[in-house]
């Protein structure tokens, strides 16, 4: 398996692969006619503008195997100071085999090098229990409980998770 740094050309592949993410992880918890609606052109859409127009100090890490995009990860500074994992996702057919992990640690070492001194921080569903699980694995540390609303007209309850960067392993 090899990392790489995403690339405009990428974007049917990562948008493919993070509708089927989606539909697999969230089956039960997002509400289905969202699941099964257009989410791939929506998707599509957002990975368009971030890698036709990428923010400034964001980054987009994708694992690749023979078989093409297996798993990415992508970070943005936010204005608070601290650096967002945005989404990880990986093929579904996919998980446990390490994936999850390679890019997890792809993107804590490229927030140590690319930005020292900010803290990594993400949110999380909380029905999307192993999710939860694979990042207490890794150190995270709750931060914080909220509602997260979704422009398609819902609500969830989603959890932040930090790590320090100077302190995570």
């Amino acid at each position: 398996m090899k990392i790489r740094s995403g690339l405009r050309a990428d974007v049917e592949a990562v948008a493919a692969l993070h509708t089927a993410s989606w539909r697999s992880a969230y089956a039960g918890i997002m509400p289905a006619e969202y699941l099964e609606g257009p989410l791939y052109e929506e998707r599509l859409g957002i990975w368009g503008r971030r890698l036709g127009a990428p923010a400034p100090g964001a980054a987009l890490f994708l694992a690749e195997d023979e078989s093409g995009v297996v798993g990415f990860v992508y970070l943005m500074p936010c204005s608070d100071g601290r650096m967002l994992l945005d989404n990880l996702h990986v093929r579904p057919s996919g998980k446990r085999l390490g994936t999850g992990s390679l890019l997890f640690r792809q993107a804590l070492d490229w927030v140590r090098a690319e930005h020292p001194g900010r803290t990594l921080y993400l949110e999380v569903l909380e029905a999307n229990t192993s999710a939860i699980a694979f990042y207490e694995r890794r150190g995270g540390v709750r931060t914080d409980r909220r509602v997260a609303h979704f422009d398609q007209g819902f609500e969830l309850i989603e959890l932040e998770y930090a790590w320090p960067v100077a302190e995570a392993s």
